[in-house]
């Protein structure tokens, strides 16, 4: 049994990034060599110098839905927020909820825009036994419309509390996102643009898009004492087929794959628990921790990782304990700029 203490460390607050950098190609980029034992100091801009011309990347297209929501109970008139996570197909929301009180089924909270206007009616159904609700909003329109109206950038609590800027609906959302779905960015795919994938192409790399929907388990710390005993939550992921026929090829071909994000590492790697990466589509709760022998991903582009996470267990156990230990110790000693809108790392 493994304590999750042993994830932990010290990071200085002022390193904790509270804003993008206005071009995102301009982070900071640690890199590792695994064979070698190096660490060296670049910028994602360089990323078309770094990596090999065979390389393919794989990239997490989710999209991030505005997620967060304001309001107050309908009775009381006491403040309330929330943030949706999912709706099933007879479209029943499942929300996080947090307010004063207990809450009662059948009560109805007042959602309000982001000009503070009530807006709509959510009736709560039932709690579970996680803590969250099933509810059930007052309106006959697609979940996507109403968040779209009345929702807010889903921002992680260490920026700003939670509070997003107008700017945050376009920074906190790749260049490339498709498929609408997620609570969380992806956060290694925010560093991209479209010059620097064009960039790349010209030289030879190749992209490929598969999809999951990051969750709030993704990002929510161990409390549990042993790492082995932290359940994940599930989140929903898709490897089209025709992707996984094209990533076998490469590396068939002796090619590496490139994830970019541990997002797209949790679901390459779901895809291949058979032993061969295949086209698969459905839930996935694979946490990644030692000794997990990876089956696909042969190199790994990621930011820093909150301590006590389950983000910061996969990457040590991608990239060996000592060495990203080092590594962590040597970013803070530079003042990388850490977590969602911070700088990266590229593990080879």
């Amino acid at each position: 049994m493994t304590k999750i203490d042993t994830y932990d460390y010290e990071l200085p607050e002022e390193l904790v990034a509270q804003f993008p950098l206005s071009q995102r190609t301009d982070a900071r980029l640690l890199v590792i060599d695994r064979s070698s034992g190096t660490i060296e100091h670049y910028h994602i801009r360089d990323l078309p110098q770094i990596l090999n011309t065979t390389d393919t990347l794989v990239f997490n297209d989710t999209r991030v839905v505005p997620a967060r929501l304001t309001g107050f109970r309908t009775k009381t008139k006491g403040r309330w927020n929330g943030l949706f996570l999912a709706v099933d197909e007879g479209g029943i929301w499942h929300v996080m909820s947090k307010t004063r009180g207990r809450l009662e089924p059948g009560e109805s909270i007042t959602l309000v825009d982001r000009a503070a206007c009530p807006r709509l009616i959510l009736r709560l159904l039932k709690r579970l036994d996680d803590g969250t609700w099933l509810a059930k909003p007052e309106a006959d329109r697609d979940y996507l419309e109403i968040l779209d109206e009345i929702g807010r950038v889903p921002l992680p609590h260490y920026i700003r509390g939670g509070e997003m800027t107008p700017n945050d609906q376009s920074t906190y959302q790749t260049v490339f996102a498709q498929h609408p779905g997620a609570v969380a960015a992806p956060t290694a795919g925010l560093h991209f643009t479209e010059a620097l994938l064009n960039e790349m192409k010209l030289r030879g790399i190749k992209n490929e898009y598969v999809t999951l929907h990051v969750g709030l388990g993704t990002f929510r710390p161990v409390t549990v004492g042993q790492v082995e005993e932290h359940e994940m939550h599930q989140e929903w992921g898709n490897v089209p087929e025709d992707v996984a026929g094209r990533l076998r090829g490469c590396r068939a071909a002796g090619a590496r794959l490139v994830a970019v994000g541990t997002t797209s590492v949790r679901v390459l790697e779901t895809a291949a628990q058979q032993g061969r990466l295949m086209g698969w589509q459905g839930q996935t709760d694979l946490f990644i921790r030692p000794p997990y022998a990876f089956r696909v991903v042969d190199a790994l582009l990621t930011n820093f990782h909150l301590p006590k996470s389950t983000l910061l267990v996969l990457v040590r156990t991608f990239g060996g304990e000592d060495l990203i230990q080092r590594a962590y110790a040597m970013a803070i000693q530079e003042r990388y700029r850490f977590f969602s809108y911070g700088d990266a790392m590229l593990i080879l």
